[in-house]
């Protein structure tokens, strides 16, 4: 008698927004092998219990089942690359069953809203697209003095994980100088490698673009770093109780003494999360003048409520959480989940497996 077949895999996708008609069947047959099941849920509604039950992988951003109904479990995967929403949930605080994140298909799509905001503010566009709807040839604004390119120009990435990897590697091909901060050091070539999900094509795979790296979790290294004499702070950091409030306003007062370029104040950029940053000490750093702008994808709170003083301080440049966003996101995530299945299968490490580790 030959030995029974293994069960299939059931691929339970939980999804919290619309896709078009060809993704779903492009993505039913990405998992054509397993038994995939596909649950349009909108934030916070209930998914039942029995198809959770049924689950050996889940894919979900919010929605995970109760205990009781996990025991089928094998894997999570989650949309975000981040776990901070779901900190609290008794499934991944038992550390039973494995997580996986989205880490990786993020770098393309932030760094091109980085490098946006870059140079909408370095090249005065709010400027130019006012007097486009005023239908006015504007030669009168100081173009030659207002406007400035990014040649030469120094980026301190706080955080180097595939997003700040995409921005290093896109500011370099810009001709600037990229400097990569991470919590724990990485001494060796080997330690320098970003082993995650990468983008074909993107990234800093071997860790070779920063000139330099430095690292730690306490304030004398975060001050070291921010003494380099940087024109732009890109804040890509998980958010933990040790990195809330990461900056502040010795921190922007020194980013600001430590500038070397006349009349350009550093700009400071926050894909993390908002609570990273203090936000009062920010606020007044932009209208002292220590900053020359902000562009913030991330607010405290969210969403930012229509009177609160961020909207108004000078020169910042706010979006509502989406430099993520992209017809590309939710395929690429799920190439990590095809990409783990395999791996599983063949008895292999996963990919972006959820560790807790530091930035």
């Amino acid at each position: 008698m030959g030995e029974a077949p293994l069960p299939r895999e059931h691929v339970l996708i939980i999804l919290n927004y619309k896709l078009s008609d060809s993704l779903v069947e492009a993505i039913r047959q990405k998992f054509a092998d397993v038994e995939c099941t596909i649950f349009p849920a909108t934030l916070g509604s209930k998914v039942p219990s029995e198809l959770f039950r049924k689950a050996t992988i889940l894919v979900t951003y919010v929605n995970l089942p109760e205990p009781e109904d996990a025991e089928n479990l094998k894997l999570v995967h989650t949309f975000s690359a981040g776990l901070d929403h779901l900190m609290n949930n008794p499934i991944l605080k038992s550390g039973l069953i494995p997580f996986t994140t989205s880490s990786g298909i993020h770098g393309p799509p932030i760094a091109e809203w980085t490098i946006m905001n870059w140079l909408v503010f370095a090249r005065n566009y709010n400027v130019m697209y006012e007097a486009q709807k005023q239908h006015k040839w504007d030669k009168d604004t100081p173009w030659m003095q207002t406007n400035y390119d990014q040649v030469g120009k120094k980026v301190g990435i706080l955080g180097y994980g595939s997003i700040g990897r995409q921005i290093a590697r896109v500011s370099q091909a810009m001709g600037m100088t990229v400097y990569a901060y991470t919590a724990s050091p990485r001494p060796t070539p080997e330690s320098r490698h970003d082993n995650g999900f990468i983008v074909p094509g993107t990234g800093d795979p071997e860790g070779t673009i920063p000139v330099s790296w430095h690292h730690g979790t306490d304030k004398s290294s975060i001050h070291e770093f921010l003494s380099l004499g940087l024109d732009h702070l890109v804040v890509s950091v998980p958010l933990t109780p040790q990195t809330t409030h990461l900056l502040g306003p010795e921190e922007f007062a020194l980013l600001a003494d430590k500038s070397k370029n006349p009349g350009i104040k550093p700009y400071l950029t926050n894909i993390s999360r908002g609570k990273v940053l203090d936000q009062d000490a920010l606020i007044e750093a932009l209208k002292s003048g220590q900053l020359g702008g902000a562009a913030l994808d991330v607010t405290n709170p969210e969403p930012l409520p229509a009177d609160h003083p961020l909207w108004d301080a000078p020169n910042v440049q706010i979006s509502p959480h989406v430099s993520g966003s992209g017809r590309e996101y939710f395929w690429r995530s799920l190439q990590i989940v095809r990409i783990n299945l395999d791996r599983k299968a063949k008895g292999l490490p996963l990919i972006n497996q959820y560790g807790g580790k530091g930035y």
